[in-house]
């Protein structure tokens, strides 16, 4: 799903070059490029039932909340909106820790982990897109050819099938899925479609009578930069002209709503008519191409790849439409490491890869894994949000401020967390367990983006309910009232160091895992060690022949050989071999 850069910019629309005051004889400039804010639908959607509102009350009940809220000030602590939504203290004070992780910018008041106050706008604008529901994957049209490879009694049955990363590779099915463009498409339509009860939300009354009693200032104008933004970067006031270039010391004066609603409009159209052009050339280009994304001379740049038949593709060279999103996508029993001077932008996702094992050895702000299965993903540090959602056998190895589980089976996550591990959706058979790694730039890249080491939740997770509103995925039926199965700690005895392969930089001031290790944990490592010592002092003092102890070795050599694969390590030792 790493799809075709788009980097050019939409022409200008006439209209709203006419809005801005350019003479419609004059050829316009090209205009940037308006993008919904990905982070805020993909990282910022809570299952909540209270936050979902009907969308035919949507508006009115939200105004109605503003009106409660605002005789409090323009901030909002987490005990008034619990108060207001009459939901419980604690799913407030995630809702507004999860505000936090998602806005553009830090806001002071807020705070980096949500425990202050937020701005009443802020807060109206992430209510609002709890409606949201995320694109439906279009069906797969061979499925009888990919039945035998994925097992008929998995959690993922129905749509998620054709999300299976083995049909992913045997069927090349991603052109059955949404791409990144398909979302970016659909959160852009939805945008244009409820804009202007967003925009009734947001603004403030005046004197008047109709469109102008409505009027938006341009501090409330930026704040729209929660959802939406230019892909060239330029803030929003200084892409419009009503609030271009305005004196910090005499603020533009408010505009009417019913204008920033039109300019707003005819930028998404804009968008939307390109990004339609750019998908209907690509699929005409499918037609005599294998692969509809990436040449494999492309995907493998910046990617240590250790397999003798490498599957996927990896993208974090294209400079224009994604260029804040490195993929991994589509690996079989493959290793793959990227470090920070691979990344491209602050995101990374590992989409689709099965029988691997991914190093994301990098500081960034967000973390997504989707779609995988037997696979193990090391996150170095995620000062935002990690996602992992629909999937199955793996092991995640994460450190970060947050992580969000979602309809995942078998997992084993080994965390290093400042807040609760959110647990939603339809999972089994999940385990937890402390943060169990290290790499030379680790403790370096947790300052960098603000993980504190000294601080791990990993066993106290935050469970929701097991239907997700916004996932349109299909769920097991009668299983809305259901409280969604939580994670287990793992046995201590079956906790692992983990060991990663020094390929670049093997000198680093990071010597250690930076996150304590809990006294039973450290306590069978102990009595493993100690067993260890006694097997080899033991073997070293066997008064046996040259040939006993070949023998002896190719024993050991068997059970450990076995172990490798019954404990799915063999592709670690891979690893370490490319040294």
């Amino acid at each position: 799903m790493a799809d075709e850069p788009l980097d050019a910019s939409p022409p200008a629309p006439s209209a709203a070059a006419a809005a801005d005051g350019v003479s419609s004889s004059s050829a316009p400039a090209p205009a940037p490029a308006l993008r919904p804010r990905r982070e805020a639908f993909e990282h910022g959607l809570l299952p909540i039932p209270k936050l979902v509102f009907p969308e035919a009350t949507q508006t009115q009940t939200l105004a109605q909340l503003k009106e409660r809220l605002a005789p409090g000030g323009a901030r909002v602590g987490a005990a008034a909106l619990a108060e207001a939504l009459q939901i419980p203290a604690e799913q407030a004070a995630l809702a507004l820790g999860t505000l936090a992780a998602v806005l553009p910018t830090e806001d002071p008041a807020l705070g980096e982990d949500g425990a202050g106050e937020a701005d009443l706008r802020d807060v109206l604008l992430f209510l609002y897109i709890q409606s949201y529901k995320r694109l439906v994957p279009r069906g797969h049209k061979d499925s009888p050819v990919v039945a035998d490879v994925w097992p008929s009694t998995s959690a993922f049955d129905g749509c998620l099938s054709a999300l299976s990363p083995i049909q992913f590779i045997r069927c090349n099915s991603r052109r059955f899925m949404p791409s990144q463009v398909d979302e970016e498409a659909h959160q852009l339509s939805y945008l244009q479609k409820h804009m202007a009860n967003i925009l009734t939300l947001l603004a403030d009354s005046v004197d008047g009578e109709g469109d102008d009693s409505m009027v938006l200032t341009m501090e409330t104008f930026e704040h729209l930069g929660f959802l939406i933004h230019f892909s060239e970067g330029t803030p929003l006031s200084q892409a419009a002209s009503f609030f271009a270039n305005s004196d910090p010391d005499m603020p533009a004066a408010p505009v009417p709503a019913a204008l920033v609603h039109d300019w707003i409009l005819q930028h998404i159209a804009s968008t939307l008519e390109f990004m339609a052009e750019k998908s209907s050339a690509k699929e005409n280009s499918l037609q005599n191409a294998s692969d509809p994304d990436v040449t494999m001379s492309d995907a493998v740049t910046n990617t240590r790849i250790h397999s003798s038949s490498p599957t996927g593709t990896s993208a974090p060279n294209n400079p224009g439409y994604y260029r804040n999103t490195t993929f991994v996508e589509g690996f079989s029993r493959t290793s793959v490491v990227k470090q920070a001077s691979d990344m491209k932008g602050h995101s990374i996702k590992v989409l689709n890869c099965h029988d691997s094992v991914i190093y994301i050895l990098a500081p960034l702000k967000y973390a997504t894994v989707y779609g995988s299965s037997d696979t193990t993903i090391v996150l170095g540090a995620i000062g935002k949000v990690v996602k992992v959602e629909h999937c199955e056998r793996v092991q995640i190895i994460a450190a970060s401020k947050r992580i969000c589980i979602a309809n995942c089976r078998e997992c084993t996550f080994y965390l290093g967390v400042n807040h609760q591990p959110l647990i939603v959706g339809d999972n089994h058979k999940l385990q937890v367990a402390p943060f169990n790694t290290y790499y030379p730039q680790l403790g370096e890249h947790l300052a960098q983006v603000g993980v504190d080491p000294n601080v791990n939740k990993w066993d106290q997770p935050f469970v929701l309910g097991v239907v997700d509103p916004h996932d349109s995925l299909s769920h097991p039926a009668g299983v809305s009232d259901v409280q969604a199965e939580s994670a287990t700690c793992l046995d201590p005895d079956l906790f692992t160091n983990f060991l990663i392969p020094s390929w670049f930089e093997p000198q680093g001031p990071t010597k250690y895992n930076p996150f304590t290790l809990p006294e039973v944990y450290w306590a069978s490592q102990r009595k493993k060690h100690a067993s260890l010592e006694d097997i080899q002092k033991n073997i070293r003092e066997l008064e046996i022949d040259d040939n006993r102890k070949k023998e002896l070795a190719c024993a050991l050599h068997a059970q450990f050989k076995d172990w490798l694969y019954a404990s799915g390590n063999i592709r670690q030792l891979y690893c370490l071999q490319g040294e």
